[in-house]
């Protein structure tokens, strides 16, 4: 999993302080309404419902199978008249009815085997659904947070926007007074202008990446979206007193990825069994009920001799005497088809080797995941710390070449450059806050502390 998605997340957790109203969605908000409305989440939902069925199948597998038939013909042709001995062109119609049982007794454990597979299918759905739905809060993170980027990037133009108007103002008073030369008041006249630009480009992404998150939630009218405003300090964690080891540990226990890999281990390890039951002797149990009805008359015979035709008896009687039952055990042993019992047996130890494999892979791909997080977790600390210590130099160094230009010992060049070396700082402080920030969560999730 990209260790960057996880970063996002973190917002869910530093607390919302301002009400939000219908138009201005929380980042909970947004991930709640994705996963309800996601194609992928109801993909994997209907993938759930398709194991319950399975589930259900391999339970029916236990109960016997029964099925009814039921049959009416005409004969229509030359018959001889019972009555006349003669061949003559005949209608005769008869009726059956017939009632088939049949139970698997004994086949291997397969079908106990099977059911127990498919209560374990049950559980890997859940987990991929799980799975799933983390990702779709990612992806919804990741654009919720592009916005409040872009929104502090719209703060911070602002900001220099009107504290460099401010400046022209006391500049052209200054200009006045003949304290600086009027050159300087028009070098700074195009850094507005060139802060107006950045202010418009600014604004432009604020609003694409809203209409984008819109988009992404499926929202019938995104040019109307917006998110809630968040206030969240950084906040001391004691998850940097935890090893990397000890997160590991913890992580092995709660992380999906592993939960995923180990239930592909034990569905591999299922068919195993399932293959192996093939090879052994299937016992069955059968019962067969049978009548059969005649619309024909019946002719009646003493010495030989015909003495009356009379109707057929009634449907009930016929029913009744004309029945039949049978049923018994039918013992199949295979002994050969071509290998195709040994080579499903062989394609399910492979395929149980490769899920170790994978199972393996996914836990040093996890513990190497926690020490790069770790690591880089420290890293975005110390990163912020100079930040902020920079941040301050560089208001103190503005607020000295201010007083430098008002005094007329320095040009605007130095003004202008002493301004962007504090937004810089301010950019970078916010850039490394959040990075921080976010850094910090991936751990706390990997130690098992719940994001949303």
């Amino acid at each position: 999993m990209n260790i960057k998605f996880f970063f996002y997340l973190c917002l869910i957790t530093l607390g919302v302080q301002a009400q939000t109203t219908p138009k201005n969605w929380t980042l909970q908000a947004c991930i709640s309404h994705a996963i309800q409305n996601n194609i992928s989440v109801k993909g994997a939902e209907l993938d759930k419902e398709l194991t319950d069925i399975n589930q259900r199948g391999a339970l029916g597998s236990f109960l016997p199978t029964v099925g009814a038939n039921a049959g009416h013909s005409w004969n229509v042709g030359l018959n001889q008249n019972i009555t006349t001995g003669l061949l003559e062109n005949q209608t005769t119609q008869f009726s059956s009815f017939s009632l088939n049982s049949n139970v698997v007794i004994y086949n291997g454990l397969q079908n106990q085997n099977r059911y127990r597979r498919s209560q374990m299918a049950k559980i890997a759905a859940d987990y991929q659904l799980t799975k799933i739905q983390e990702d779709v809060a990612l992806n919804v993170a990741n654009s919720y947070l592009q916005i409040l980027f872009n929104k502090e990037n719209v703060k911070i133009q602002q900001q220099q926007l009107l504290a460099n108007e401010l400046q022209l103002k006391r500049s052209e008073e200054l200009v006045k007074g003949g304290r600086i030369p009027e050159g300087d008041l028009l070098n700074l006249k195009a850094t507005i202008a060139q802060n107006k630009q950045q202010f418009i480009v600014a604004e432009n992404s604020l609003y694409i990446s809203k209409l984008s998150l819109a988009q992404l939630l499926l929202l019938d009218n995104p040019t109307t979206f917006d998110i809630a405003s968040v206030d969240y300090d950084v906040a001391n964690s004691s998850i940097l007193l935890q090893t990397p080891s000890a997160i590991f540990e913890k992580a092995k226990q709660e992380r999906i990825e592993i939960k995923i890999a180990q239930t592909n281990i034990d569905l591999a390890q299922k068919d195993i069994s399932i293959a192996k039951g093939a090879v052994k002797p299937t016992l069955s149990g059968y019962y067969s009920f049978n009548t059969r009805i005649s619309y024909a008359d019946v002719p009646k015979f003493e010495n030989n001799t015909l003495v009356a035709i009379t109707s057929p008896p009634p449907f009930t009687d016929q029913f009744r005497d004309n029945k039949g039952h049978s049923f018994g055990l039918s013992l199949n042993i295979p002994i050969f088809n071509g290998f195709t019992t040994r080579n499903n047996i062989d394609r399910s130890k492979v395929a149980f080797e490769r899920a170790k494999l994978n199972a393996k892979q996914a836990e040093i791909n996890l513990e190497r995941t926690i020490h790069t997080a770790y690591s880089d977790t420290q890293a975005a600390l110390k990163s912020y710390e100079a930040s902020e210590e920079t941040l301050k130099a560089r208001q103190e160094a503005l607020r000295y070449a201010k007083e430098r230009y008002e005094a007329g010992m320095s040009n605007s060049f130095d003004l202008n450059q002493a301004q962007t070396l504090l937004n810089q700082a301010q950019a970078d402080s916010i850039k490394t806050k959040y990075d921080y920030l976010f850094r910090l969560k991936i751990l706390e999730l990997y130690f098992g502390i719940k994001l949303f």
